[in-house]
């Protein structure tokens, strides 16, 4: 059973920075893509960022040149480190996983998602 667990959410005013944490288990695929989402109330879910286990990485338009997306072997967990907080920025973020490592584009793995964590709300305030 694939189990994802986000942490490191929290509130911040604008300008100040966030490391998000997934911490992952049950998951072996040899080829994979992961990926972080976000989904402020009453707003559609977001691609923020995504990564295949070669490295390859592709953010979405509003995030670039702020967030960096990495992932620790060692600890087996994804992280999103966010810089330069603004208020849009504030949402739910979700941790998810892909079984196939196929591609990434705009934020996101080109192949459907199969595995999501429940989520750690990050709040910017002005």
């Amino acid at each position: 059973q694939v189990q994802l667990v986000e942490s490191g959410g929290g509130s911040v005013q604008s300008g100040g920075s966030l490391r998000l944490s997934c911490v992952v288990s049950g998951f072996s695929y040899s080829t994979y893509c992961m990926g972080w989402f976000r989904q402020a109330p009453g707003k559609a879910r977001e691609g923020v960022a995504a990564i295949e286990g070669d490295g390859t990485s592709s953010y979405a338009d509003s995030v670039k040149g702020r967030f960096t997306i990495s992932q620790d072997n060692a600890k087996n967990t994804l992280d999103l480190q966010m810089n330069n907080l603004k208020p849009e920025d504030t949402a739910m973020y979700y941790c998810a996983a892909a079984e196939f490592g196929i591609g990434v584009e705009d934020g996101r793995c080109i192949d459907e998602m199969k595995h999501w964590g429940q989520g750690t709300e990050v709040t910017v305030s002005s």
